[in-house]
């Protein structure tokens, strides 16, 4: 039976952080570092520890005392606040994982921008026009011994500001990008400045006329079924790969799939409280339709998408086929099988 794995704190249904957990499950036991288990993670928890990952010193030492008793595979976190915390497990336990230093840089916002400029790397920083300009791509990385892997290229495509949340990601097996010279330079210099190594990387860039920009670093698994998009479009197990390279094993990273996939969530167009919110089962004939959830329930409070934020979701839908364009045909197609009703309330945010 394979070894435990620890992981620190169970993540976010709304950010469909449940199809990663329910993939490391099938993979590893898993041992939960949280102070309140949400529902939805506990059929796929072994053991829990009440602890708050948040709380460095906390955490890690009920983390040390179980490992003292129990063996540990490797150490995971799918959220940057808890990557300091990982880091000093792993440092501890001597198990693969980031060094410290690079954990607590990759955590802070500021400190990341300031590493990477020093490095001379472009970035898009606050008050930069370019920072919400040009095309939004995320580089899916994975750190081997003395290799950086672009595995995918996620395009997104974000909401109306000031929120800007994601609306539609999307993975193309042959995106044109993958074979770009500058943005390949720029995510492999963005791993070298810090220092990551064993671990899957999801570097978010903007696309601008003078060149690819670092946005944002986040050392670990991203959310959103990304991982799910990325297996669907190239048939790489990103998630398989991160729990590999936490246990210390060399992951599988060979494509078996040359298709396209893509995620779309669906937002309420008014503030206020929602109603009625129903799924066509028809959907689910769709030969393009992966899989579509209603991710709210009738009576919550719900806010427009340009002030919303993840919590806010009313439903997501995954499509397959064999390129974007078809990609994009068949999620405007589905939306067409989701109703929402939402009562109005007051404009809080009007002035």
């Amino acid at each position: 039976m394979a070894q435990p794995v620890v992981l620190l704190g169970a993540g976010r249904r709304e950010t469909c952080d449940e199809f990663s957990l329910a993939r490391i499950a099938a993979l590893h036991p898993v041992v939960l570092v949280d102070p309140d288990p949400p529902a939805w993670a506990r059929p796929y928890v072994a053991a829990h520890l009440p602890a708050d990952p948040a709380r460095e010193t906390q955490a890690a030492e009920a983390v040390l005392a179980y490992a003292a008793m129990h063996p540990v595979a490797g150490v995971l976190t799918w959220c940057t606040g808890h990557l300091a915390t990982a880091a000093r497990i792993t440092g501890r336990l001597g198990l693969p994982g980031l060094p410290y230093e690079t954990a607590a840089v990759c955590a802070d916002p500021v400190a990341l921008q300031a590493l990477l400029l020093r490095h001379r790397l472009p970035t898009a920083g606050a008050g930069d026009r370019e920072d919400t300009a040009g095309p939004l791509v995320s580089a899916e990385t994975v750190v081997l011994d003395d290799e950086v892997r672009i595995v995918a290229l996620t395009r997104t495509t974000p909401g109306p500001p000031p929120a800007r949340v994601a609306l539609r990601h999307g993975v193309h097996a042959h995106d044109g990008l993958l074979h770009n010279r500058f943005l390949r330079q720029c995510v492999e210099r963005t791993v070298h400045a810090l220092g990551l190594t064993h671990t899957v990387a999801h570097i978010v860039l903007r696309l601008t006329d003078r060149g690819p920009r670092v946005l944002d670093v986040a050392p670990h698994l991203p959310g959103d079924l990304i991982p799910l998009l990325v297996e669907r479009a190239t048939g790489v197990d990103l998630t398989g790969a991160a729990a590999a390279l936490a246990t210390g094993r060399h992951p599988e990273l060979a494509p078996t799939s040359q298709r396209a996939a893509a995620v779309q969530f669906a937002y309420p167009t008014v503030t206020g409280r929602l109603a009625h919110l129903h799924l066509d089962p028809a959907a689910d004939h769709d030969p393009a339709a992966d899989r579509m959830l209603l991710t709210h329930r009738p009576g919550a409070p719900v806010t427009a998408a340009p002030h919303a934020n993840t919590g806010d979701r009313l439903a997501h839908w995954v499509v397959t086929a064999e390129d974007p364009t078809d990609c994009e045909t068949a999620l405007r197609r589905l939306a067409h099988h989701l109703t929402a009703t939402v009562l109005p309330t007051p404009d809080v945010y009007a002035a």
